[in-house]
């Protein structure tokens, strides 16, 4: 052995150690940006001392302590923990009983579904990160609802995945515009979310939407994530359809989870049900699930305990009570800010927000709506998230799990706010000097 060379080979190594600490941050990191933080973290929100501050931007239905959760659902956790069955790992999937019942609970003729079908996750929010990680790949675009949940964008983009966003129509209940969804598809379209009921809109498709929806995903071939997080939190008179009930050829990806319709966000208890026409996803596509399911290991064992109680025994009551308030309190904002100068609810008809359009031609002295929600805070004590987060400007959501007295109050002081900086436009003044 030549010792010299070996000896050689050995300084070399050394001298290209680094000299000194230089720790960046992951391209990941910098990429993944929530903008709501962003838009919030910016504003100044100095509420008025004078008047205590509401809320309506936080969507949170635990809140303010007037939505609790069914006894029920608390005792089946109680239960879970006192077994002592439940400490230790599950599989990154979730139980095999626990997806059993998941599987049963949400399996309809149109749209049968079988534990092997069900991956269960660490909220509804993991599932969305699963679903959009196994179909795309960097350099990929999804097609995502605008307004829509800034989540999606969050996700696509710290994965070098690009954001098409499709238009919702305000004048049609917040419909997609199928034909502009339709013309962002191109060849490297890997996936269209679809969020049915809505945030921050609160609305609900009929059937022949839906069934529109559909159309356009099949005739290019396009799976669907289905973001169903309020699925059932439907106002009375209104009906909700599952997307995988309608659909004879297109495989989706439903996401779900107990965080809203159980009212307990902070359980981080979601899944993905898989629905798969035709076996166009096949084997792959599961198997990419479970692999990345394996990340970290899966969704909270107590909480799986738990689920078959939560999901069988909590009586219908809770599930008329939660809809009926919110119906009443969505109601009450509407027909409250419909009669406001400057101002255009669009009228929801399910989960918990409401979207109110600013016509900011009327208040000349702010530029958008994240200075006209900006002042509100300043002047009366109200926070509604400006629109400008869910790329949306000039609007902004409200959320309308308050209660009912604070919801009254809040409106009341949107109105003063409004009354005071309202201005007609020069058209609106010349046609009443005539």
């Amino acid at each position: 052995i030549d010792l010299s060379k070996s000896d050689h080979v050995y300084k070399s190594k050394q001298k290209s150690r680094r000299q000194r600490w230089n720790i960046r941050p992951s391209e990941m990191s910098i990429n993944t940006l929530n903008p709501i933080r962003a838009i919030v973290d910016g504003m100044k929100l100095t509420p008025n001392p004078e008047k205590p501050m509401i809320a309506l931007s936080i969507g949170d239905p635990t809140v303010f302590g007037n939505l609790p959760t069914d006894e029920k659902v608390t005792q089946a956790l109680k239960d879970a923990i006192d077994s002592n069955k439940y400490n230790g790992y599950a599989p990154s999937v979730g139980y095999q009983k626990s997806r059993d019942v998941v599987a049963n609970f949400y399996s309809c003729p149109e749209a049968p579904l079988e534990a092997e079908d069900v991956v269960l996750t660490s909220g509804c929010s993991q599932a969305i990160d699963l679903a959009i990680t196994v179909l795309c790949n960097p350099g990929d675009n999804i097609l995502i609802p605008c307004p829509g949940f800034s989540l999606y964008k969050t996700l696509a983009v710290s994965l070098g995945i690009q954001v098409k966003l499709y238009n919702l129509l305000p004048e049609k209940s917040w419909e997609v515009d199928l034909q502009h969804m339709e013309s962002l598809i191109d060849d490297r379209t890997t996936c269209l979310i679809i969020n049915n009921p809505s945030n921050p809109c609160g609305s609900v498709y009929s059937k022949e939407h839906l069934k529109n929806v559909l159309s356009v995903a099949s005739k290019n071939c396009i799976p669907i994530l289905a973001d169903e997080i309020y699925g059932d939190m439907v106002f009375p008179g209104c009906k909700y359809q599952s997307m995988a009930s309608l659909s004879s050829d297109v495989p989706i990806l439903a996401c779900g989870g107990l965080a809203k319709r159980w009212l307990v966000p902070g359980w981080r208890m979601g899944w993905i049900l898989i629905h798969d026409r035709n076996q166009i996803f096949g084997k792959e596509i599961r198997q990419g699930l479970v692999k990345l399911s394996q990340r970290i290991l899966g969704a909270c064992t107590i909480v799986q305990g738990a689920i078959e109680s939560i999901l069988n025994d909590t009586p219908q009551e809770f599930y008329y009570r939660t809809i009926s308030f919110l119906k009443s309190n969505s109601e009450i904002c509407f027909s409250e800010l419909s009669t406001v100068p400057g101002l255009t609810p669009v009228l929801p008809a399910g989960a918990m927000y409401l979207m109110v359009g600013i016509e900011m031609e009327h208040f000349p002295e702010f530029q958008n709506d994240v200075q006209f929600t900006e002042h509100l805070v300043t002047e009366q004590s109200v926070f509604c998230l400006p629109a400008t987060a869910f790329e949306y400007p000039n609007y902004f959501r409200i959320v309308v799990t308050v209660p009912e007295e604070m919801m009254v109050e809040a409106c009341a002081r949107i109105r003063e706010f409004c009354q005071r900086h309202y201005r007609p436009c020069s058209q609106d003044s010349n046609e009443l000097d005539q």
